[in-house]
């Protein structure tokens, strides 16, 4: 495989936590702002953490404060970590073929794996390291570094240089989500996507939202590695 630069969404294209993400936020949104239901109505899929925080805080007529995202992340992340043992609702585990194909991808020496994520940085490490794929990432673009998706990419392409990712991977981004918001944040900084229809939009969904290449999950290891050569 020709050099490149792979960056993988976690929720829905990775994994799903059987909802442990909205539960945790739930509480911390109850035990920082004294709000029981901060997330009603919200959409998850494709967002950052920062931006949901943010959409809560205006919502309760909150300001929306640097020192605010602190305090609830300084809560949100226990209750996760505690929240992710849980049996869950809905799917909780890897996505069909993740695991392998992350293997897989492991055996191709220029080929470099990151993540892009709506998650807080912590709060990935704990999903990933719960469900046993933390090895496969060393770092990423976070919702730490921007509540905006669409900067999230070249942000990785900048920080891709601090771990050793050559400029001819760099030329070659893969963003692999499951949502239109993943296709637009690849879209606006020149990167391919792949968008695998395991989160909550269908395969028709995807294709019209500008994907590169639409799968229906990650089992078909050999195909997906096809699309990335």
């Amino acid at each position: 495989m020709r050099p490149a630069l792979i960056l993988f969404d976690i929720d829905g294209t990775l994994l799903l936590s059987g909802r442990a993400g909205l539960r945790a936020m739930t509480r911390a949104f109850h035990d920082t702002f004294g709000l029981a239901k901060g997330f009603e109505g919200a959409h998850f899929g494709g967002r950052t953490d920062s931006f949901l925080v943010s959409h809560a805080l205006h919502a309760a007529g909150l300001p929306d404060r640097p020192d605010q995202h602190e305090r609830f992340k300084t809560a949100y992340l226990p209750l996760l970590a505690e929240e992710i043992q849980q049996p869950g609702t809905g799917h909780k585990g890897l996505m069909p073929g993740a695991r392998e194909l992350l293997d897989a991808l492991s055996d191709f020496p220029d080929v470099y794996l990151a993540l892009l994520t709506g998650n807080y940085r912590d709060a990935a490490a704990i999903k990933l390291t719960h469900f046993e794929i933390a090895d496969h990432f060393e770092w990423g673009a976070f919702s730490d570094d921007s509540p905006d998706r669409n900067a999230l990419v070249p942000i990785a392409r900048r920080r891709a240089e601090t771990y050793d990712v050559p400029a001819a991977a760099l030329e070659r981004i893969f963003v692999i989500g499951d949502t239109p918001h993943d296709i637009a944040c690849a879209k606006c900084a020149g990167a391919r996507s792949i968008a695998v229809a395991t989160g909550g939009y269908s395969m028709e969904d995807l294709r019209a939202a500008g994907a590169d290449e639409v799968v229906a999950d990650l089992s078909d290891t050999e195909a997906v590695i096809s699309l990335l050569i």
